[in-house]
Order: C-alpha cells, then sequence, then structure tokens
C-alpha cells in the first residue's frame, strides 16, 4: 500500500473536479485528484458539439475544448498532483485528518491521509430498470450517454432507425448526433406535458431535423426477440395514459434520456445526509456537508444545465476548502433556506448574512413573465423578474449583507424561495 498526505483530495477529474482542485492549489494547498478514467475531463470528453463555454470563456467551444482549458490551468498548478485509472474504494474520518482509499491496477492501494475531501464524481444515467418499460429484453436499447461514447470516442454506429425516450439535452443532442450519421430518428417521447432540456436544444437538436416530439406520451411497450422491432406509444391525457390511442413506431434501437441520477457511494459510505429532492448532499453555505470538511460541487451535488454552472460552482467550492483549511469560517453563523411555492430545490441549503451568497434553484412551473419572491421570517427582502421560466431550466440569484440588514443572529432566521 502506497501512502500519500495532502491537504485535500478531490475525488473526479471532470469538470467540476477541475475546477476545484485549481482554486485550491492556487491558494498554496496539496491536492490529489483521484479520476477512475484513464484521462481528465469526465463526459465533457465525448460531447463533440459546441455550445459551451459561453458564460464561463466567453465563447463557444466543444466539450473537449472546455475541458482542455481546465486541464491546462490544473497542470500549470504545483501544488496538484493526478491519479488516473484510479477508483476509490471508500473513505473514512479519524479524529485529526480524513483517509481515502483508491486504487489502481498499475499502483495498487493508496492510501491518501488528507484534511478535506471534495466530492466531484458527477452523474451516471437512469436506465431501463428505473422507469420500468413493460415488453421483451432485446439488444438494441442504450442509455442515450452511452450511446453518444459509442459514436464519438468508439467509432460505433448503435443503429439506424431510432426513437428516444425523453426529452432531456442529452437526449436531445444525440436525436441530432444519430441524424448526422445517417440514422433516422422517428420520435422524441417526454412523459411530461414540456420539454426536459433547454429551449435551444429543440430548436437545434429536433426543430432543425424535423425529428417529431410527442409530449406527454409514454413508449408503453418494447417489441422485439433478439432485437428491437418497434415501440409502442401511448398519450397521457387526464394524467392517465389512454390506451385505446396508442401507435406503434417500428426501430431498431431504443435510446434512453430519462434523468441522471448522482453518484453518491463514497457519500454514503462517510454518512453524508442526502436531499432526496435532489439525489444530492445537503450542504451549507460553504457547499460543505454534514460531515466537517466534506464539501461536494457540480452534478454530484445537483444536475447542472450547463457545464459553465459547474464551473463556477465548483471553483467557489474550492475556495470553500481553502477557507476551511486555513481555519476560517468554522463558527460563521447560518441560517435555513427554504424551497417555496413552485420550486423543488434551493441550493445551498443554508445562507450566510455576512457575505454575499449565489443560489441555485429548480422552478416547477412553465411560465411567461415569472417572478422569483424571496422572503425572511416571512418580510420580501427581494423581488426579481424573469421573462420566462420553466423546470427543464435552472434559475439563479444572489443574497448579500445588503438584504440581509436585518438579520438578528440570536432569532433562526428562514430565508424562503418561491416562483410564481
Amino acid at each position: 500500500m502506497t501512502e500519500r498526505i495532502v491537504d485535500a483530495v478531490v475525488v473526479g477529474g471532470g469538470s467540476a473536479g477541475l475546477a476545484a482542485a485549481a482554486e485550491i492549489a492556487r491558494r498554496g494547498y496539496q491536492v490529489a485528484v483521484v479520476e477512475r478514467e484513464l484521462s481528465l475531463g469526465g463526459i465533457l470528453n465525448q460531447c463533440i458539439h459546441n455550445g459551451f463555454g459561453l458564460h464561463y470563456f466567453k465563447e463557444e467551444l466543444t466539450g473537449p475544448e472546455y475541458a482542455q482549458r481546465f486541464i491546462e490551468l490544473t497542470r500549470e498548478e504545483d501544488g496538484i498532483e493526478f491519479h488516473l485509472d484510479t477508483a476509490v474504494l471508500e473513505a473514512e474520518e479519524n479524529a485529526d485528518h480524513k483517509i481515502v482509499y483508491a486504487i489502481s491496477k498499475h499502483h495498487g492501494v493508496t492510501k491518501f491521509i488528507c484534511n478535506a475531501i471534495v466530492l466531484a464524481m458527477g452523474c451516471r444515467e437512469r436506465n431501463r430498470g428505473n422507469i420500468g418499460i413493460p415488453g421483451t429484453r432485446p439488444s438494441g436499447i442504450f442509455t442515450a450517454g452511452l450511446a453518444q461514447r459509442l459514436v464519438n470516442i468508439d467509432g460505433y454506429i448503435p443503429g439506424r432507425e431510432v426513437v428516444i425516450v425523453g426529452s432531456g439535452d442529452i437526449g436531445l443532442i444525440m436525436a441530432r448526433r444519430m441524424s448526422w450519421i445517417g440514422a433516422k430518428v422517428h420520435a422524441v417521447v417526454e412523459i411530461q406535458p414540456y420539454p426536459s432540456g433547454l429551449t435551444r436544444n429543440i430548436a437545434q437538436c429536433l426543430n432543425d431535423f424535423d425529428i417529431p416530439l410527442y409530449l406527454s406520451h409514454v413508449v408503453s411497450e418494447i417489441h422485439g426477440k433478439d432485437r428491437v422491432e418497434a415501440v409502442s406509444i401511448t398519450p397521457i391525457e387526464d394524467h392517465h395514459p389512454d390506451p385505446a390511442k396508442t401507435f406503434r413506431i417500428p426501430c431498431d434501437t431504443l435510446l434512453l434520456s430519462v434523468g441522471l441520477v448522482p453518484d453518491n457511494e463514497v457519500a454514503n459510505k462517510l454518512g453524508v445526509e442526502i436531499n432526496p429532492e435532489t439525489n444530492g448532499a445537503y450542504v451549507d453555505a460553504r457547499l460543505m456537508t454534514n460531515r466537517p470538511g466534506v464539501f461536494v460541487c457540480g452534478n454530484v451535488l445537483h444536475v447542472h444545465d450547463l457545464v459553465d454552472f459547474v464551473t463556477e460552482e465548483s471553483t467557489r467550492c474550492g475556495g470553500f476548502v481553502s477557507d476551511y483549511l486555513a481555519g476560517g469560517g468554522r463558527d460563521e453563523a447560518q441560517y435555513r433556506v427554504s424551497p417555496g411555492a413552485n420550486v423543488k430545490y434551493v441550493l445551498p441549503n443554508f445562507y450566510a448574512p455576512g457575505r454575499e451568497n449565489i443560489f441555485y434553484l429548480r422552478p416547477m412551473i412553465v411560465k411567461n413573465r415569472a417572478e422569483l419572491l424571496v422572503t425572511l421570517d416571512g418580510e420580501q427582502i427581494m423581488k426579481k423578474r424573469f421573462p420566462h421560466v420553466q423546470p427543464s431550466e435552472m434559475m439563479s440569484f444572489r443574497l448579500g449583507p445588503a438584504n440581509l440588514r436585518g438579520v438578528r443572529p440570536e432569532l433562526a432566521n428562514v430565508v424562503e424561495v418561491s416562483v410564481g
């Protein structure tokens, strides 16, 4: 067993882990980045389409180009060591430090001794077992992310006649990608009455290719013995499927874009408290979990719309980790943030009245000319107007000392966030 002593261990070498590690090292601390893949960059490496970096770099990049920017940035920092093709087995806490165990076929087991851990493992895709589509079990059923990897990295074509379940962004992008390689995408089927992906992806990936989008529909059965032969599609009316209106689409491939699940195995072993609304951790205003010194950022915390937001959040997380390592902020007063009307979740779950706080939230309604309302103990402290809100697009706002002048530390103040 090899032993390494560092200030912080970052689990995951994707966009979140790289941004957090770069900020921690920039502030003078020693960081170990542990990545289970052979290369850094995470899921960005298979996202060869453009559209990344418009917010963060003010230019349009492909996924690999965006990842390379941060790979180069981290390589420039002297305080970062990379452990690739290395999987974290578990982590534990002692009285005065933390231990992370990882294994590699090249180096065996490595024991990292550190004072802080950053969980940045990202998400995994939900699959057919998670949604329970009836029918046989033929070949030709893929998650959209797996199909993307097969096409963009491995050079395989999953199929020629395609139906996609779910209108999440990766499903929309794969509708376009499969069209580009010569496949016929017959339909995208969405159970909700509104799309799950970004509006720009609906326009660029479906409308531009004349691909039908069936809202309020489900794939009710999969047909085929050895290979998918067709799927049955049933509309939902008055919140119930209407079997009388079921129709059938012949196809040889079914791609599933039915949501992402944060990769929480390491968090669970550490005893991190999980939020059922996000399937990610509960975090305070510093993005720290209920386990002191264990921080979370990126898609393992909550599923972001854009990698630019992942980078922004993870860079802030790296700053919070650095403050923690320096002994600062441990006695900072924090108060609860609660989702109100038409809001699924708000993150972080706490706010610090003495400094600026950046929050992300997921609305639960589709509405034009919407208002974000923030109250403190029932009194309005902020109102922000949005031209349009929908569940597929995150919202964000800032809350600083100017908004919280009336906060009295001896009271259990609660901020509530609503959309209407």
